[in-house]
């Protein structure tokens, strides 16, 4: 039986050892005490805390070794000096363990974003639960010779120790993580904790009120719209209308409509229109016209601008753009939302137009929308856009252009180098291994990328590319300097006016087969794949945290893991995330608590990423970062940058990678990059005037 008693409200001090699993037990603790725990970090100001002001302490899994000051912090004064229930998690529990005299060595073999079963003796954490139970583990150290003081709980079937209580002390640990998406019993375990506390110490205070102050009304634009009951082609409304503009976009769902029903296409010709760019190592946001200079961070100017800059109108629209900005966020932009950033790209970390005209097409009701914003209820200019462009879309084709199809030749010549040859990533790979094995990381999600010293006419090459891979996330963006050309599968973040977040985050990944029995088989050996599901599961519990940061305690929860969708080129592994933004935090909020998409980083985060800038010795770029539209009606729509070209004057560069797990395999590793890389090859080969056959990379060095 459980341990009974009212259930009372619990104060509890989380001590987050910079993990990216931290705000899942947040979410679940919540849930548990009926407050919310305060968050602190490892390397937080330990004369600030009042054990007073809490009733227990959990510390969290992480990066590293517990002995080391700099991984583990004030977890360790928190078990020696306060006289506290504490729970241990991961890292926690070797804590506990190693500080009071047992031995913490590698285990059997490293457990990353695997299922165990859990067998124990049904005292304290484990009073009521089924033995054995299903739980998830992240780790690469465990803890054996137990001193005196400490009772081993709880054993894994591989027999390493689970979970541990003190003997007279209020002090419990487990190595599993209680807070993943498929560990079974984990807030029935939690609320053991609970229960555990308030029979060492039964006194609870409520919750402290929530003093967030009500966001301001601001002026608003006011929203114009035409709905045309056809759907012109994609590719020809965008050339028509838009193309020739200095800054233009294609949000493209119009290749997979199956799997995404909007497309949105627009330019920053308009009279309110602008284009920003921003360089993190600056630290200045540019906007364009006028060559206005801000000192600032771009998450907090995009932030202040959205907040300043809402629209009246378009309420009852079927989709979530009402203008806005669109473009991309690159992957060092990650130094905004709290991570250490080695290499600067030669592109700016982000750019986007500020558009106050756009077309949408609805591929599911073969309809589209011309908007307009301006400042004022009556503009004789914006209605007379309004009819101009209506104009010029009703000459347009109204179905989709014929395709000559797309032939792949087998074996072709190699035009382009990649940053790492084969040999070296194999290397880099053996050290993520490494990293694994020593309890640095998870899952680590490595790339390289691939670069061509030419230039090429990013609209022909786009339409090559929507033809090789129709995905529900392409995207041409045209800007000066710098165009971007991606055939995304994966959503980042959709955030919807009424603070709905959804995420989708893909791991796993099979090649097509030639025949329908080969795809059959290659689909099937993805599902049943232990190592895929292992880097989705990880990512899920990494997504699930960075939304429980911003949303409301509860709200995450997992509508689907580990579902598989199928492209033309490749099957993927692909889960749903979802939550809702709790009053008084914004759309940036969320993509900051969510930047980079965990898919392209691994977990633990912020220690993962400082490995990634190690071995890759360059930048990203846009590469690994999102692409997509900030709506000034609220929300926004973010895909992941992968499966994505990016060009600049005289060179063209594209990026690839795999996560490495402990149960990776180099040489399978560097085989899924190629396969990821055959998109882009094969659009560059068809989009060159002359006939060539597809260009796979390979380095020259």
């Amino acid at each position: 039986m459980s341990i009974q008693g009212q259930v009372q409200v619990t104060r509890t001090l989380l001590i987050d050892n910079y993990d990216s699993f931290t705000y899942n037990l947040h979410q679940l603790l919540t849930e548990v005490n009926g407050r919310e725990p305060l968050v602190v970090r490892n390397d937080a100001d330990w004369s600030a805390l009042d054990p007073r002001d809490f009733d227990n302490v959990v510390i969290s899994p992480g990066p590293g070794r517990p002995e080391r000051h700099e991984d583990f912090g004030i977890g360790s004064r928190a078990i020696l000096e306060w006289d506290l229930p504490v729970l241990g998690v991961c890292l926690g529990h070797q804590g506990i363990c190693q500080l009071l005299g047992a031995e913490v060595r590698h285990a059997p073999e490293p457990r990353h974003g695997r299922l165990s079963l859990v067998t124990h003796t049904g005292r304290d954490l484990f009073a009521g639960l089924p033995s054995p139970f299903g739980v998830v583990r992240y780790h690469s150290l465990a803890v054996t010779a137990l001193p005196g003081e400490l009772e081993a709980l709880a054993w894994s079937e591989d027999g390493v120790l689970m979970g541990v209580r003190h003997r007279t002390r209020p002090l419990w640990g487990v190595q599993f993580h209680p807070e993943s998406v498929s560990t079974e019993y984990g807030h029935e375990l939690l609320a053991n904790f609970r229960d555990l506390t308030h029979a060492w110490h039964r006194r609870a205070l409520g919750p402290a009120p929530d003093d967030a102050p009500a966001p301001d009304d601001a002026p608003p634009y006011r929203l114009h719209v035409r709905r045309l009951p056809w759907a012109p082609d994609p590719e020809a409304a965008y050339e028509e209308v838009f193309a020739a503009a200095r800054h233009s976009f294609w949000l493209d769902s119009g290749s997979a409509p199956r799997q995404g029903r909007f497309s949105v296409m627009g330019d920053g010709a308009g009279p309110l229109g602008e284009y920003v760019t921003y360089r993190a190592a600056e630290q200045v946001v540019r906007v364009e016209p006028g060559g206005r200079r801000i000192r600032g961070t771009f998450l907090e100017y995009l932030d202040t601008e959205l907040a300043a800059r809402r629209v009246d109108g378009g309420t009852d629209l079927p989709f979530g753009f009402r203008l806005g900005y669109v473009g991309y966020l690159g992957y060092e932009l990650k130094a905004d939302a709290g991570a250490l950033t080695t290499h600067f790209a030669e592109t700016p970390d982000a750019a986007l137009v500020f558009a106050d005209r756009a077309l949408v097409i609805d591929h599911a009701e073969r309809a589209c929308f011309l908007l307009r914003l301006s400042r004022h209820q009556d503009d004789p200019e914006v209605t007379a856009w309004l009819e101009t462009a209506g104009e010029r879309l009703r000459a347009l084709p109204r179905t989709p252009m014929p395709s000559a199809g797309v032939e792949v030749a087998d074996t072709v010549p190699v035009p382009v180098e990649l940053r790492h040859s084969r040999d070296a990533y194999l290397r880099m790979v053996g050290e993520c291994l490494e990293e694994l094995r020593q309890g640095e990381s998870y899952e680590i999600c490595l790339s390289n990328t691939a670069v061509a010293e030419t230039d090429i006419d990013p609209l022909t090459t786009y339409r090559a590319l929507r033809r090789v891979s129709p995905v529900p996330y392409g995207a041409l963006l045209d800007f000066p300097g710098v165009a971007v050309l991606s055939a995304s599968p994966e959503q980042f973040l959709a955030v919807a006016p009424d603070g709905a977040v959804t995420s989708k985050p893909i791991k796993g990944t099979r090649a097509r087969g030639a025949t329908e029995a080969e795809d059959r088989r290659l689909r099937d050996s993805l599902t049943g794949s232990e190592k895929d599901r292992a880097e989705n599961l990880m990512i899920v519990d990494l997504v699930r945290n960075d939304l429980g940061i911003v949303c409301r305690p509860g709200s995450v929860h997992v509508p689907v893991l580990c579902g598989v969708e199928t492209f033309p080129q490749v099957h993927h592994l692909v889960s749903t995330v979802r939550g809702t933004l709790r009053e008084g935090r914004s759309t940036v909020d969320c993509v900051r608590a969510a930047f980079p998409p965990g898919s392209m980083t691994g977990a633990p985060k912020l220690r993962t990423m400082e490995i990634i800038d190690r071995l890759e010795q360059g930048p990203r770029g846009v590469y690994a970062g999102a692409i997509g539209w900030f709506s000034l009606g609220g929300g926004c729509e973010l895909s992941v940058v992968n499966r994505t070209i990016v060009t600049t004057p005289g060179s063209v560069r594209y990026g690839v990678g795999g996560a490495v797990v402990a149960l990776s395999d180099p040489v399978e590793e560097f085989a899924e990059t190629m396969v990821k890389a055959r998109a882009m090859a094969t659009a560059l080969t068809l989009s060159r005037p002359e006939p060539r056959r597809v260009l796979t990379p390979m380095c020259r060095k």
